[in-house]
């Protein structure tokens, strides 16, 4: 039981929620259900402090408008300009990936400053305060929508426990020119003799196949090459798995029937599940500030939680950055990736914020 905990786990969930229906994905329900329930959340903080909570909905469409528009346009502009401003429409296919939390982090303030500035009664901080509580929440769906889609992964463990991400290699797979029916990656649990305790781990593909007109001996034939080749000349295979391209194919073809197994014996790179660690920490600073609030509600300064919101959230995405891998090319050449560099600033303005509310909380003491 022990090792199974310790050992490596082979992932490759469909980022479909209904397999064949891929328009539906775990993501996109995460990232809405992230704003339902933190929708729910607001309302209970607006009715607990005595506020309209029929301003939360006029509330919500500024902050979904925000957050896709400012991640999106945070990606295009952090990580890949050159690739979005050669090809302007491009920037419109959010559907296709590339959301940037930095950007959101700029352009949420404006939303709620507008949604303050049309909204009579309503304060600034008051209002960002709480907002802060519930974009923690969302955070955390949406790093295990990451995970769904098998995104945004980290580095190699170096040892024998990690995260193999096998859903990219499968799709690859999927793409030979033969009636494949299905393709599943695991752990072989009779192969645990081949593990090094160097990240290198025992990783097989179970391909079923249509028998159609193939015999068994064309059909080797033609996995030994094209499962050879999608294993080690791919990026993203070559990112995650870890086949010897020197080495013969390690294959076995079972006859079921009416149709092939081929077991395909290889090898992938245990990596940092980083996805789950930011979500962890996310969900633990919600639950943190929702702690607070619950205990003090009106004693808290007005500042105060924005500025440990920065700190906490982006100082942790400083930390993690380290176990991830760069999303970018250029991002190689650098001392801190730029995750990093833009969470510092960040950190620095919600260390501002924290000294302002902590000094204004005084000065108003002083003068009561």
């Amino acid at each position: 039981m022990i090792n199974s905990i310790l050992y490596y786990v082979v992932w490759s969930p469909n980022p479909s929620i209904f397999s064949g229906f891929d328009r539906l994905r775990w993501y996109s329900l995460l990232f809405a259900l992230g704003f339902i329930i933190s929708q729910q959340v607001m309302i209970h903080f607006y009715k607990k402090e005595g506020h309209d909570e029929n301003l939360v909905d006029k509330l919500t469409i500024y902050m979904v408008l925000a957050t896709i528009i400012g991640a999106r346009l945070g990606h295009v502009l952090f990580y890949e300009p050159e690739r979005y401003l050669s090809n302007p429409l491009d920037i419109l296919k959010v559907w296709e990936g590339g959301l940037a939390s930095h950007g959101a982090a700029i352009v949420i303030p404006i939303a709620i400053w507008l949604y303050v500035r049309r909204t009579p009664g309503q304060s600034y901080l008051w209002v960002v305060d709480r907002v802060v509580i519930v974009i923690a929440l969302t955070g955390a769906l949406i790093r295990f929508g990451n995970l769904m889609n098998s995104e945004i992964g980290g580095m190699p463990t170096g040892t024998d426990s990690g995260f193999v991400f096998a859903r990219d290699t499968e799709e690859i797979l999927n793409t030979m020119k033969l009636p494949i029916s299905s393709i599943k990656a695991y752990r072989p649990e009779d192969r645990q003799s081949e593990l090094s305790g160097t990240g290198r781990v025992p990783v097989n593909f179970d391909i079923e196949i249509d028998k159609g007109g193939f015999d068994e001996a064309n059909l080797r034939s033609v996995l030994e090459r094209d499962v050879k080749y999608a294993l080690t000349r791919f990026n993203s295979s070559k990112k995650y798995m870890a086949e010897d391209p020197e080495t013969p194919l390690d294959l076995e073809i079972k006859d079921q029937g009416d149709h092939y197994l081929a077991v395909v014996k290889t090898f992938g790179q245990a990596k940092y599940p980083t996805q789950i660690y930011e979500s962890l920490t996310y969900l633990l600073i919600f639950f943190l500030l929702f702690i607070g609030w619950t205990k003090y509600k009106s004693k808290i300064p007005e500042g105060l939680y924005l500025g440990l919101f920065l700190i906490s959230v982006f100082g942790m995405r400083f930390f993690w950055e380290f176990f991830k891998e760069n999303q970018v090319d250029f991002e190689d050449n650098l001392t801190l990736n730029m995750g990093q560099t833009l969470s510092i600033p960040l950190v620095i303005i919600g260390l501002g914020f924290v000294v302002y509310s902590l000094m204004n909380k005084k000065n108003k003491s002083i003068q009561n």
